[in-house]
């Protein structure tokens, strides 16, 4: 394995790129952009790289569906750190286009829900077409394909390109969430600002069969982060979910909902405990009566004496 190589969803000048620049890590390693999320990965998979950063959640359009089935599907993966990036667009193009010579537009599918209104109010002629990743777009524009793109403004240098509008989104604060992904080991030790994810196939569909699930994490007071359905590809009505829980897996509340979940479930896929980004102890969910390590210990003491007799 290259323990030197990080990769990425490139090309140079994704917001990916600039995620992973704010990882210290990141300034002694060989940092690789690839085409797409699942080829990123795969080269974690085969050993080519040690790690990937890749999308997995926007502010603004939910998940990252590429990243999400990618990581539900194939040689198991782990997450083991994220990084929060605030996103705002700029309009890149050609030196000289002006704003009304603007006919076709280009971007990352993800992008377009970040911008449409700005769209409509400024380019409603305009069409468009999307691209592998927003720098991509930036690589269409400077070849001629189109006449702009949305990506990010330091983009521009980097395929000869000017901004012509900057600071662009429908939705102030939003913010993608990108997760450093390497092959399964042990999780680091717990910071006291988790979060913990997994991928979860039921056994069977029937009536209250997701409460049952959602009743795992409920009964233990552990507070969920992140719940979305993917379909499993085994046809209409068949779905996996994809959960962010807050705590880590040495957390006993957490560790036994993934017990639980065990046992009911066709199939659970452990995806890491990692650091919330930029979370502390002071941001997790206060811990309801009974949901502490010490609770758990004192439980389990007392049914240890039940089962000794000297209850």
């Amino acid at each position: 394995m290259s323990a030197t190589r990080f990769t990425y969803l490139g090309p140079e000048g994704t917001f990916t790129e600039a995620a992973l620049r704010t990882l210290p890590e990141a300034a002694t390693r060989e940092l690789v952009p690839m085409v797409s999320v699942p080829a990123a990965l795969d080269a974690v998979r085969n050993g080519e790289a040690a790690a990937a950063l890749v999308p997995i959640e926007n502010s603004v359009e939910g998940g990252v569906t590429a990243t999400l089935d990618e990581l539900a599907s194939g040689r198991p993966l782990m997450i083991y750190r994220e990084v929060l990036l605030p996103i705002a667009f700029a309009l890149l193009v050609r030196p000289g286009t002006k704003l009304s010579d603007v006919k076709t537009v280009t971007g990352h599918p993800v992008a377009q829900p970040q911008v449409r209104n700005w769209l409509r109010a400024n380019l409603p002629e305009a069409v468009w077409e999307s691209a592998a990743s927003n720098a991509d777009g930036a690589r269409l524009v400077q070849e001629g394909r189109y006449d702009a793109a949305f990506a990010g403004e330091f983009a521009a240098v980097t395929y000869g390109l000017e901004a012509l509008v900057t600071e662009i989104h429908d939705a102030e604060n939003a913010e993608t969430r990108f997760v450093l992904v390497g092959r399964p080991a042990r999780p680091a030790a717990p910071t006291g600002a988790d979060k913990t994810s997994v991928v979860i196939w039921q056994r069977e569909d029937h009536p209250g069969a997701l409460l049952e699930l959602l009743q795992e994490f409920a009964a233990r007071g552990v507070n969920l982060m992140l719940l979305q359905s993917r379909p499993t590809g085994a046809g209409i009505g068949n779905y996996c979910f994809a959960i962010d829980a807050e705590g880590h897996i040495a957390d006993r509340r957490v560790g036994e909902a993934l017990m639980g979940l065990k046992r009911i479930c066709a199939n659970v896929r452990f995806l890491g405990s990692y650091p919330r980004a930029g979370a502390t102890a002071d941001d997790v969910t206060a811990l309801r009566p009974g949901t502490s390590d010490e609770s758990f210990t004192a439980a389990s003491d007392w049914l240890a004496r039940c089962q000794d007799g000297r209850a």
